[in-house]
C-alpha cells in the first residue's frame, strides 16, 4: 500500500493523507472522497509519506492530468507568501495530460520588422540583461521590440507568453501577432469558450500553438519548454489577482523567470515605482509616429464645462474623433473641496482620509487617525467639502442631448461584456462609424485609434485624492496613458479637468516621467513599498459585533510582534458588503519573513489576507 498527502484542488483546507494500492507519481490529479460527499472532490498528489497511525481512504480515481515540477514548486511559493492553501494555489494551473503527444514539427518565422538604432538598442539591452525593464514613451514600437524578442525564442523551438492586463487589448494585438506568427499563436482569456480552451491547451501541448497571448490566467498554462513571459503595460493594477489566491502576475512571472531560468521582459510607457527601483531598465524616448500634443486645463465644478463642449465640438467638425475617460463606470464617490481641489489629509500619513458615514467621520486606515467631518476645507478654510459624483452613463447621456447627430457610445464593463461586443465596438470606433467614445480605464490600454484628436479627462482629481499611498503613482500614469491614444499620427490635444494643474502639467511630458518615479521613491522611502512589505487582513461577517471581536483579538496578537508594525485598523471604507460587516488590519515590515510568519498565523475563517496590497 501507498501513502499520499494530496492537495485538494480550490479547497482552503490543508493537505489529507489517502492510500493506493498502485504508485502515483507525484504531481497526478485524482479523485477522492471527502467526508460524506458523494461526488468526488479533485486533488493533487503532492508528497509520499510513511504510512500514517490513522486509519486512511483510498484514492478513488487517478486521471490522465499532471502537474509538472515547476508548476507544483510555483505552487509552493505561491502558498506561502501569499497565503493560501497549496490547494487554491494549484487550482490557478491547467494541468498537462497524457493523452497529448507532442507533434515533432519545427516552424519557422521571419517577422520582416526593421528595427530604428533606438529599438535595436534596446533589444539588446532586454536579451542581455535577461529580466529587464523596457521604459519607452507612448507610441515608440514596444510591440515590434517584443515580436522580435518572442520571434527569436520561438525559432528556438520554444514557447512564449505575452501577457496583456485587459483582455480590451487582444483584439488589436491578435491581429499583429497573427500576422507574424499566423495559427501558431493563441489568444487566452475567461471570455473564450470551453471549446476553444479545450483546443487551445491541446495545441500548446502538441507543440502548433507557440505563442500565447492574454490576460494573467495565460500565465498557468501547461508549457513544457518556455523561453520567454512579456509582460505588457506592467504598471497595470488589473495584473493583481482579486480573489484568492490574490497574487500578482507580474511579480509571479518575475519570480518563475529568476527561478527557472527564463528571459522575462516587462513594459510600460508608465513604469510602475517598483519594478522602477527593482528591474534594470533601458528608456525609449523617440516616437514611432511624429506626434505633437497639446494639453488644455479645465478647473470648472460642471462636468461638461463650456470649454470642453467647445473642443468637442471643434474636433467633430474637422471630422476627427473624440475619448472621454471617467475614472470608473461605477457612480464614484469622494470628499474633495469645490474651491481648491483638495481633499482631506490625514496630519501623520500623506494619504486622502476616508469618509465613514455610519461615524459621522473621517478615518485614515493606516495610522487610525479619526477627525469629524469639517464644514470648510481645512486646506483652504473656505470652500465646502462636498460629495461629488459622476458616471460614464451620465456623461454619455448628456452628450447625446447636446450632440443630436453623432454617434456617442460607451465603452466600460457594464457596455462590452463578452469578447464579440468588445471587437465589435473597437471596429466601428476605428472605422470612424462612432464620434465619441465615453469610457473608463479601458480607454487608455494601448489601442491606436488614429483618428482620435482630443481626449477629454474627467474626475482625475478623485483618483490624485484616493486613500492610497499609490494615489499619485496611480493618476499621473493613467493621465500618460489616456493622452497617448490622441494624436497617435500628426498633432492631438488633451483637455484635463482638474484643480491639480501644478502636479500634472509639470509631469505630463513623459520625459519628466522619470523624474516622477524618482521623487515618489523619496518620498516613500522607510514608508511604503518598494522599501518593505504591506499586508491588509479583511474580517468579514454578519455579525457585526461578533467580526468586531474578531479584529480586536487579532490586532492584540499582532501587536505582540515587535518585527512587525500595525499601521492601522478600523472599519473598512466600503464597511457593508454583500450583506456582511467588514473590518481591516494593515500591516508593514522590512523583515518579509516575519510579516509572513504572522500572516499565516491568522487562521480564523473570517479573515482573507491581501499580501502585497495595492492599496
Amino acid at each position: 500500500m501507498f501513502y499520499y498527502e494530496i492537495a485538494l484542488l480550490k479547497s482552503p483546507l490543508n493537505n489529507l493523507t489517502y492510500q493506493s494500492e498502485e504508485e502515483i507519481n507525484i504531481g497526478t490529479k485524482v479523485g477522492v472522497k471527502l467526508r460524506n460527499r458523494k461526488v468526488l472532490s479533485l486533488g493533487v498528489v503532492v508528497k509520499s509519506v510513511e504510512k500514517p497511525k490513522f486509519k486512511c481512504v483510498s484514492i478513488d480515481e487517478i486521471t490522465n492530468e499532471y502537474y509538472d515540477k515547476k508548476m507544483l514548486e510555483t505552487s509552493h511559493f505561491v502558498s506561502q507568501y501569499y497565503v493560501c492553501s497549496l490547494g487554491e494555489a494549484l487550482s490557478v494551473y491547467n494541468p498537462f495530460s497524457k493523452d497529448i503527444k507532442k507533434l515533432e514539427e519545427k516552424q519557422t518565422f521571419d517577422c520582416k520588422i526593421e528595427l530604428s538604432n533606438e529599438q535595436t538598442k534596446a533589444l539588446n539591452f532586454l536579451n542581455e540583461k535577461k529580466q529587464a525593464l523596457l521604459f519607452a514613451n507612448t507610441g515608440s514600437g514596444k510591440t515590434e521590440i517584443y515580436i522580435k524578442i518572442i520571434e527569436k525564442h520561438l525559432n528556438d523551438n520554444k514557447q512564449a507568453i505575452l501577457l496583456m492586463p485587459e483582455i480590451s487589448l487582444t483584439p488589436q494585438m491578435q491581429k499583429r501577432l497573427e500576422k507574424v506568427f499566423g495559427n501558431s499563436v493563441a489568444i487566452w482569456h475567461s471570455k473564450i469558450t470551453k471549446k476553444k480552451k479545450t483546443q487551445i491547451l491541446q495545441g500548446l501541448q502538441e507543440g502548433s500553438i507557440k505563442l500565447i497571448a492574454g490576460a494573467r490566467s495565460a500565465l498557468f498554462l501547461p508549457y513544457e519548454n518556455l523561453g520567454v513571459i512579456v509582460v505588457d503595460e506592467e504598471h497595470d493594477e488589473s495584473y493583481k489577482s482579486d480573489s484568492k489566491p490574490r497574487f500578482h502576475t507580474k511579480d509571479l512571472s518575475i519570480y518563475i523567470a529568476k527561478k527557472f531560468d527564463i528571459q522575462l521582459v516587462l513594459g510600460s510607457a508608465t513604469v510602475s515605482t517598483s519594478s522602477f527601483y527593482k528591474i534594470p531598465f533601458i528608456r525609449l524616448t523617440q516616437t514611432y509616429h511624429n506626434t505633437k500634443k497639446k494639453y488644455t486645463f479645465d478647473d470648472s465644478d460642471a462636468s461638461l464645462s463650456i470649454q470642453v463642449l467647445n473642443k468637442i465640438s471643434k474636433t467633430l467638425e474637422s471630422k476627427n474623433q473624440v475619448i472621454v475617460f471617467l475614472p470608473t463606470r461605477a457612480n464614484f464617490k469622494y470628499q474633495i473641496c469645490t474651491s481648491c481641489g483638495k481633499s482631506v489629509e490625514c496630519p501623520y500619513c500623506s494619504v486622502s482620509m476616508s469618509l465613514h458615514k455610519n461615524d459621522l467621520a473621517l478615518k485614515c486606515h493606516y495610522c487610525g487617525y479619526t477627525q469629524q467631518i469639517p464644514e470648510f476645507c481645512p486646506s483652504c478654510h473656505t470652500g465646502v467639502i462636498k460629495n461629488l459624483r459622476v458616471g460614464t452613463a451620465q456623461i454619455e447621456e448628456e452628450l447625446k442631448e447636446i450632440f443630436k447627430d453623432k454617434i456617442i457610445k460607451r465603452f466600460d464593463r457594464d457596455k462590452v461584456r463578452t469578447n464579440t461586443q468588445l471587437k465589435t465596438i473597437l471596429n466601428e470606433f476605428n472605422k470612424g462609424e462612432i464620434d465619441i467614445l465615453v469610457g473608463t480605464q479601458m480607454l487608455s490600454k494601448g489601442h491606436d485609434y488614429h483618428n482620435v484628436k482630443l481626449a477629454v479627462v474627467l474626475g482625475i482629481d478623485s483618483l490624485l485624492n484616493m486613500n492610497s499611498y499609490k494615489a499619485r503613482e496611480r493618476a499621473l500614469s493613467l493621465l500618460i496613458q489616456i493622452s497617448g491614444r490622441s494624436g497617435r499620427k500628426g498633432e492631438g490635444e488633451v483637455i484635463i479637468q482638474t484643480k491639480n494643474q501644478e502636479f500634472f502639467d509639470y509631469y505630463l511630458n513623459e520625459s519628466n516621467y522619470q523624474d516622477f518615479l524618482e521623487s515618489e521613491l523619496e518620498f516613500r522611502e522607510d514608508l511604503y513599498p518598494p522599501y518593505l512589505k504591506m499586508a491588509k487582513v479583511i474580517f468579514a461577517h454578519t455579525n457585526g459585533l461578533k467580526v468586531k471581536d474578531e479584529l480586536d483579538k487579532y490586532v492584540h496578537l499582532l501587536k505582540q510582534n515587535k518585527d512587525i508594525e500595525v499601521v492601522g485598523f478600523g472599519q473598512c471604507a466600503i464597511f457593508k458588503m454583500a450583506n456582511k460587516y467588514r473590518y481591516e488590519i494593515i500591516l508593514r515590515s522590512k523583515n518579509i519573513k516575519a510579516l509572513l510568519t504572522s500572516l499565516h498565523t491568522i487562521t480564523s475563517p473570517m479573515a482573507s489576507i491581501d499580501m502585497d496590497t495595492i492599496y
